[in-house]
């Protein structure tokens, strides 16, 4: 019996969410499950539902159009003059290929771009387009899926541990401000 491993290996890993799940990942789990059906990975598209299809023994379907529709691999762009340097698109990116700094311009990493959508419907600007690579001069190939898993484990790792680093700030803080608390009511009540 195929496990979410093995399921997980046939997609693409761009993490769009476009199969209704929060990653390539869990969209493997509910595969795997039983939960899921194997035609919702609108960027693997039919080959990738071909594949599934083969390895869980079942018939490949059409993409589901509630899913979305099977494109060319894509490549987001930034229009430099119009970004505002928001930061905005960064959090979103699954992968970290967009690259800048509060109020400076933002450029996206093509190398390591999966063509996720998932930086556009931030920006308030609408300064990101998503483009087919082909037509992009000097384009580099889409990044293969085993980088794009290291990346996306990556990126949640550091968004983890910079949350645990802001808890322990924030509890280290407290006591200091609960005892500062406690001595103002002290000083009111005499």
């Amino acid at each position: 019996m195929a496990t979410a491993d093995d399921i997980d290996t046939l997609l693409p890993q761009t993490q769009c969410t476009r199969c209704g799940y929060n990653g390539c990942r869990p969209y493997a789990e509910a595969i795997a499950a039983g939960a899921a059906e194997i035609n919702q990975c609108p960027p693997g598209g039919l080959a990738t539902i071909v594949a599934l299809g083969t390895l869980l023994h079942r018939e490949a379907r059409p993409l589901n159009p509630a899913n979305g529709i099977e494109g060319p691999p894509l490549l987001a762009q930034i229009d430099e003059d119009a970004c505002i340097g928001c930061v905005k698109c960064l959090p979103p990116c699954p992968v970290d290929a967009i690259i800048g700094a509060r109020k400076q311009m933002h450029t996206v990493i093509a190398e390591l771009c999966t063509g996720c959508e998932l930086c556009v419907a931030p920006c308030p600007v609408d300064c990101i387009v998503m483009v087919p690579r082909s037509g992009v001069a000097d384009a580099p190939p889409a990044p293969e899926s085993q980088l794009n898993r290291e990346r996306f484990h990556a990126h949640n790792a550091r968004i983890a541990r910079r949350a645990q680093e802001q808890a322990a700030v924030l509890a280290a803080r407290k006591p200091t401000a609960n005892a500062m608390a406690t001595s103002h009511t002290n000083e009111a009540a005499r």
